[in-house]
């Protein structure tokens, strides 16, 4: 199981790497293995800006749909448009090519409030 300390994480298994001012988010090694194979990402391209914890899409496998939690606020900036036509790319590399949206962050304070790579451990039981 891969859970880079580099990054922070949400109790809903969404991760976020910051650059600058803005976070790149996904979703974690340990959510991909458990929806299992990834057959399409539902980004919500209408939405311009989310609150920490709001939905910004959901994502299908081909047992489960589960919603998409934004790790912060902000206006998202990127969708991954590469996920319309390879949405199991977030299963082959979900830290790297598999990234779903990019946020200018509007309260970086708000990062202080989510997991690090240890506490997310702890949250798996791993």
């Amino acid at each position: 199981m891969n859970i880079p300390v580099e990054l922070k994480y949400t109790k809903e298994h969404e991760w976020i790497r910051v650059e600058g001012n803005i976070g790149i988010v996904g979703i974690t090694d340990f959510a991909q293995s458990e929806l299992g194979d990834i057959v399409f990402v539902d980004l919500h391209k209408n939405k311009k800006e989310v609150k920490q914890g709001e939905v910004f899409g959901t994502i299908e496998a081909v047992k489960t749909v589960s919603d998409l939690y934004a790790p912060v606020s902000g206006k998202i900036v990127e969708f991954n448009s590469k996920l319309e036509s390879t949405p199991e790319v977030v299963n082959k590399d979900p830290y790297g090519e598999g990234w779903l949206i990019k946020i200018e962050l509007s309260n970086s304070e708000e990062l202080n409030s989510l997991l690090d790579a240890e506490a997310y451990k702890s949250l798996i039981g791993k």
